[in-house]
């Protein structure tokens, strides 16, 4: 199984981080079963250079081939819809591992907008890999909506739209699934900005989406922290 993850900042990471990614790969290792991890880039988000440049994991023994990525900070579905074909053509993943809207209703789209761009995302990797599988997750809101009572509505609203896309475009072909909000996650004890995710966090945001392959799918096992 060849995996893809694609994401935001809060996938990508920033100097000094385990990332999810990190987590998942573990959890995969554990598991036993042969795959490997795909993607055009391996770095975390380095702040000077303002690019996901940096080598400098939390755990400088993450090896080299299982920190490739499609993810990047201030990136949402409006910027890699256009490219996730060339990728998926390239790097032929079997699975993506997707957490993207959260950038793209702050800075970008409405809810509306980023859901027509979710529709772009999937036709695009299925021309790519018609037999291509995805996991999508849900938008997690930010410290932003305790605020901003409409960006907490636009995110509900785009998770609507996500769950009506993943329901009409399933195919047993090219399945998607919309996986579950991380059981008790808690954006003031699972993150350390109120966005991006601290360890706690990235074990959460690994487990949605181990957990929903192995009931879905069968693939792999329930997640256990590595």
């Amino acid at each position: 199984m060849r995996y893809l993850f694609v994401g935001d900042s809060m996938t990508v990471g920033a100097a000094g981080d385990y990332t999810w990614r990190y987590r998942m790969w573990r959890h995969l290792s554990a598991v036993g079963d042969r795959f490997s991890v795909v993607g055009p880039r391996d770095g975390l988000y380095d702040r000077a250079a303002d690019a996901a440049v940096s080598p400098d994991y939390a755990d400088p023994s993450f090896p080299q081939h299982a920190r490739r990525h499609l993810a990047g900070w201030g990136e949402g579905w409006l910027h890699l819809a256009p490219v996730i074909g060339d990728v998926v053509r390239e790097h032929r993943p079997d699975v993506l591992l997707v957490s993207l809207g959260l950038i793209d209703l702050g800075f970008y789209t409405d809810a509306g907008q980023t859901a027509q761009n979710v529709e772009r995302f999937i036709a695009g990797a299925r021309e790519a890999a018609p037999r291509l599988r995805m996991v999508l997750l849900p938008v997690i809101p930010n410290t932003r909506a305790d605020l901003d009572p409409g960006f907490a509505d636009q995110c509900a609203e785009l998770n609507t739209l996500m769950a009506k896309a993943v329901a009409d475009h399933d195919t047993p072909a090219s399945p998607l699934l919309l996986a579950s909000r991380p059981e008790g996650y808690d954006i003031l004890l699972d993150t350390y900005d109120g966005t991006h995710p601290n360890a706690a966090g990235e074990h959460k945001l690994a487990a949605a989406f181990a957990d929903a392959m192995y009931q879905a799918w069968g693939v792999g096992e329930p997640y256990a922290e590595q």
